[in-house]
């Protein structure tokens, strides 16, 4: 399958389409060596080490920057496949077949791979280690789900379609496996609800401690962390997953009700809205152990040994924190929209067009920020040395599932068609045209500046997830 930019854009803009795919490809790589696996203080039993090695294991994958990032990430792998199955089918499914080669017996996959010496070299110390509770989002269920719905279109070949189906048939066991990893690891207290494992919740020199497991690293949540929480962006990624397991085992002849079942559930606006939406505002929002009133102030800090005085940012709560709606907006909270949940003849959709083209919150010039300016800890530090990451810099692999979802309500008959299409013209170009403009640095970028400027920011070159500009070019959703 060709991308068919010259009938979407002009020359230039097609020479920086070919340069983003040549890079992406150019990155696939293979990789060999054990991860190490955090073992638990109550599983020790008298082992001095604090990990244990994963088996010797091989890992044919893209990466998003051969320089900076030479190792797989299971997020980031998903968004690459929608770009490389396109361009080479059998790459993909050889690619997808050595992640779930990974899987151990209980259905979890390291989400981070780093495996041989360079990709150690890379690695600081505290991120080496990865933890069997935590979770990643489940990305590789976008390709699946593309893979199993060419196998209804009459545009692929008989030979295509019997690739495709042997796959995903051989590999559906470990989905499945996966599958039900998540709904008995990661799901919460309330009925069809889930949350991210892995926060801190005695940490205090994390303004909000992060969220690793999301991919979303330094995203605002609940202040206070705990299995009270509850994260929509979680709940829509097996929405997803639910969905695309029932339409694999359709595929395949294997039908299980318990895919069809969970997605029917996930989708259900109404038990939806009253885990997640606030009626004011509008916005759908994490639910947990929540206070806005959190900083980072100065303190004296006496080392117990050499007593030596030094100042550290701790962390300051100057109010108790209430189980409550976490109320930030950003990127998570478009995740119902992102996912499709929401009807096109819902008046809630024409709530999240307004949002998103709110130029108070997150629209700019150069794409959508990841977290809204009038949100409480927007461009805040984490920690002393910790920049914000995903509380406001524009990020692609997120901009386009949004545009993505724009192209789809769209396409859909409902009351706000017109609308969704206005909106998806003006963020396609304006996304397109920063990052051309931006490639004249020679680079691509991890990350977009959300203000005055659009500037490619962080590790460069990075043509991971930012080269899904070819499919926003291609108008590919």
């Amino acid at each position: 399958m060709t991308f068919n930019l010259t009938d979407k854009v002009d020359e230039d803009t097609v020479v920086v389409g070919r340069a983003a795919i040549s890079s992406l490809i150019g990155g696939i790589g293979y990789y060999f060596g054990q991860s190490r696996i955090s073992i638990p203080e109550e599983s020790k039993d008298g082992v001095n080490n604090n990990f244990a090695l994963y088996w010797p294991a091989a890992l044919y994958t893209a990466v998003p920057s051969r320089s900076f990032f030479p190792r797989g990430f299971l997020w980031d792998e998903g968004f690459h496949q929608l770009l490389i199955w396109r361009w080479d089918l059998h790459i993909c499914l050889d690619i997808i077949g050595h992640w779930l080669d990974l899987m151990n017996i209980d259905g979890w996959i390291p989400r981070e791979q780093i495996l041989g010496a360079e990709a150690l070299s890379k690695v600081p110390e505290e991120f080496v280690l990865q933890h069997a509770t935590n979770a990643n989002p489940p990305t590789l269920f976008l390709v699946l789900r593309d893979l199993a719905v060419e196998l209804t279109k009459d545009t692929s070949t008989s030979l295509e379609k019997e690739v495709i189906a042997t796959f995903l048939e051989r590999a559906f066991p470990r989905l499945d496996a996966w599958f039900h990893w998540f709904n008995t690891t990661q799901t919460g207290k309330d009925p069809i609800s889930y949350f991210w494992h892995g926060r801190d919740n005695v940490t205090d020199r994390e303004l909000n401690p992060k969220t690793l497991s999301s991919g979303l690293d330094d995203y605002p949540r609940a202040s206070h962390p705990s299995e009270d929480e509850r994260h929509v962006d979680l709940r829509c990624w097996m929405a997803l997953a639910a969905d695309c397991m029932h339409l694999i085992s359709k595929q395949i002849g294997s039908v299980n009700n318990k895919y069809s079942t969970t997605a029917k559930q996930l989708s259900d606006l109404k038990l939806l809205n009253q885990m997640h939406y606030d009626n004011i505002s509008g916005m759908y929002h994490d639910f947990g152990n929540h206070t806005e009133q959190v900083l980072l102030k100065w303190k004296q800090i006496q080392d117990e040994k050499t007593l030596h005085i030094r100042r550290e940012l701790r962390r300051v709560v100057s109010r108790k924190p209430r189980l409550r709606l976490v109320p930030q907006f950003g990127y998570v909270s478009l995740f119902p929209f992102i996912m499709k949940v929401i009807p096109s003849d819902s008046p809630i959709l024409t709530n999240q067009l307004d949002l998103i083209y709110n130029r108070s919150l997150l629209w700019t010039s150069f794409g959508l920020r990841s977290l809204a300016t009038r949100s409480s800890l927007y461009m805040k530090y984490n920690t002393e040395h910790d920049a914000p990451y995903w509380r406001g810099p524009v990020w692609i692999n997120l901009n386009y599932l949004i545009l993505s979802a724009l192209h789809h309500y769209a396409q859909e008959d409902g009351p706000y068609k017109t609308r969704a299409a206005e909106v998806y013209k003006e963020l396609r170009q304006n996304l397109i045209g920063n990052i051309v403009h931006n490639y004249k640095s020679g680079y691509f970028w991890e990350q977009y500046d959300n203000a005055a400027s659009g500037k490619g920011k962080g590790a460069h070159p990075f043509t991971g997830w930012t080269s899904l500009v070819v499919l926003m070019m291609a108008e590919i959703h």
